[in-house]
């Protein structure tokens, strides 16, 4: 037996009661489904031909104290069974059953899973067993590490747009350029920033690049177009994920998913009705609604928001020195006006994740505050000639629009003594560190912070952008594209790393290229508690 994974009860005639407090007791739970025993690994399932198949792979999700989630899709209406192991050779494993799939999620499934051991390495494969003959797939394998419980060094990616402006899965680089870097990096988690999909962003096989080479997809029918039903927006997802190296740095890399925009389409604000000609379905609402859907059965979310109406906001609690505070920035956004309205109306965190957000950061007793935002904070990104699409809108003055939301959390913290935090992001298209300060800016009720923004992952590359000076802040490094709609085969695409010392506290950010070159480094000292 494996002692780091405890042997979860076996299946037995007991009433609720008595199940939870064995499950308790034998430190390892799923949501409230018994566990097999655990075998060894000579005692395989049942195999034939014509086996169930997982044609996209593995992956885990929201890996915080304790807890994970894993995912899988079948071929055919199955029932999902995990094994894990702390030995990447399966000699001791524990079986932990999961879903049944169907046609009703896309035959996609979770597996929650409970009780881990912290700071360990846990290997796990998939299979799935067919309903009717019992026959089981071959095993797909991953691996997670779960969060430290002492203070351990800490190491995190993030970054975000993926599959955007017509540059899609390329087989010459395995599916995506940047993806073998980050794999390399052999990161704890990956936060991934929004934009995990571009749902309003079809490809064609073919597209010319400068240099008068070619760039190559691969296609299928729900990128030749605008995603509209649902079936389309799942598509969307099964699209990225045949991206072989991306599919391999999802089953080694833990993630933690964020949705932006283009899960459902450009710049979009709920109660939207489009006017964009290439939607025979205007109503953005009803798009969003199935694009939802479709993010949810695609990308491994813990059920730990405690928003009632199902919006990603939460947080990830990953040891002693950090948790992440993963923002909805979309759900509650109002219309892309010039946004200078002065009075704040919820308009891109809403009254409720503003007042949870608050509460949250003042009650961590982690080191650092990680607050991952699919906007940026000072950055300027129109939506047209006249509107905005972002919180700021280039007014260098008091807080206006979407911008008094912000300055309610800023302030809050400053008044709360809250100084380890700092913002990440993506979204624009490029990579840039930003320092914010009181002594520069036209609101002053806030204390110094950082915000450090990295992507595209596979799209293509823009900027820089404006900064508005109302929060006061300058670019200490900007690295950008030539030109607009630079192609992955050109270079800059980037991604974040995020390193935290366990015996210091120290949070190092490097700002990493296609190949995971450091362009630029910055290390933070913690201020004291």
């Amino acid at each position: 037996m494996d002692p780091a994974i405890p042997q979860p009860p076996a299946p037995a005639r007991t009433d609720r009661r008595t199940l939870l407090r064995g499950a308790a007791g034998a430190g390892l739970a799923t949501g409230g489904v018994a566990l097999f025993s655990g075998r060894s690994a000579a005692s395989p399932l049942l195999v034939h031909r014509n086996r169930p198949l997982l044609p996209l792979g593995v992956q885990s999700g929201d890996v915080r104290t304790g807890s994970a989630l894993l995912w899988s899709k079948a071929d055919r209406p199955s029932r999902l069974v995990a094994e894990l192991s702390r030995d990447p050779d399966f000699r001791r494993v524990r079986r932990v059953p999961g879903p049944v799939v169907t046609p009703s999620t896309d035959l996609t499934g979770t597996l929650p899973l409970r009780g881990l051991p912290a700071g360990t390495d846990v290997h796990y494969r998939i299979r799935a067993v067919d309903l009717d003959s019992h026959v089981a797939s071959a095993p797909t394998v991953g691996r997670f590490r779960t969060a430290p419980a002492d203070h351990d060094d800490v190491r995190f990616l993030w970054s975000g747009d993926i599959a955007g402006q017509g540059w899609g899965v390329n087989p010459a680089y395995g599916g995506f350029r940047i993806a073998d870097a980050m794999r390399a990096r052999n990161a704890d988690f990956f936060l991934c920033s929004g934009d995990t999909v571009y749902a309003d962003g079809p490809v064609q096989a073919t597209v010319p690049l400068p240099d008068g080479s070619t760039w190559h997809n691969l296609v299928i029918p729900e990128k030749t177009k605008v995603a509209e039903t649902l079936d389309e927006y799942r598509g969307q997802f099964r699209y990225n994920l045949m991206a072989d190296n991306w599919r391999a740095f999802l089953a080694e890399t833990s993630q933690v998913g964020q949705w932006d925009d283009h899960e459902v389409t450009n710049n979009w604000y709920p109660g939207e009705i489009l006017e964009d000609a290439r939607y025979t379905e205007k109503r953005v609402d009803v798009l969003a609604a199935r694009a939802s859907r479709a993010f949810h059965e695609y990308v491994p979310v813990a059920d730990i928001s405690p928003d009632p109406e199902g919006r990603v906001y939460r947080v990830i609690h990953r040891g002693p020195h950090l948790d992440l505070f993963v923002l909805d920035m979309r759900t509650h956004k109002d219309p892309n006006t010039a946004d200078r309205e002065p009075v704040g109306d919820g308009g891109v965190l809403g009254d409720r994740q503003t007042r949870w957000l608050i509460e949250e950061l003042r009650t961590s007793r982690a080191t650092w505050k990680v607050i991952a935002a699919d906007l940026p904070l000072g950055l300027v990104v129109p939506d047209g000639a006249a509107a905005q699409e972002g919180i700021a809108q280039g007014d260098p003055g008091a807080p206006l629009g979407r911008e008094i939301d912000i300055a309610r959390v800023l302030t809050a913290l400053s008044r709360a003594g809250i100084r380890n935090h700092l913002w990440l992001t993506a979204d624009v298209h490029y990579t840039a560190a930003h320092h914010y300060s009181p002594d520069r800016a036209a609101y002053q009720e806030f204390d110094p912070f950082w915000e450090f923004v990295s992507g595209p992952l596979n799209a293509g590359a823009f900027g820089p952008n404006k900064l508005d000076l109302t929060f006061g802040p300058v670019a200490d490094f900007v690295a950008a594209p030539p030109t607009a709609n630079t192609s992955p085969a050109q270079g800059h695409q980037y991604f974040g790393e995020v390193e935290i010392s366990g015996s210091s506290g120290q949070l190092t950010v490097h700002l990493r290229d296609v190949s995971g070159v450091a362009l630029y480094t910055r290390t933070l000292d913690p201020a004291p508690r």
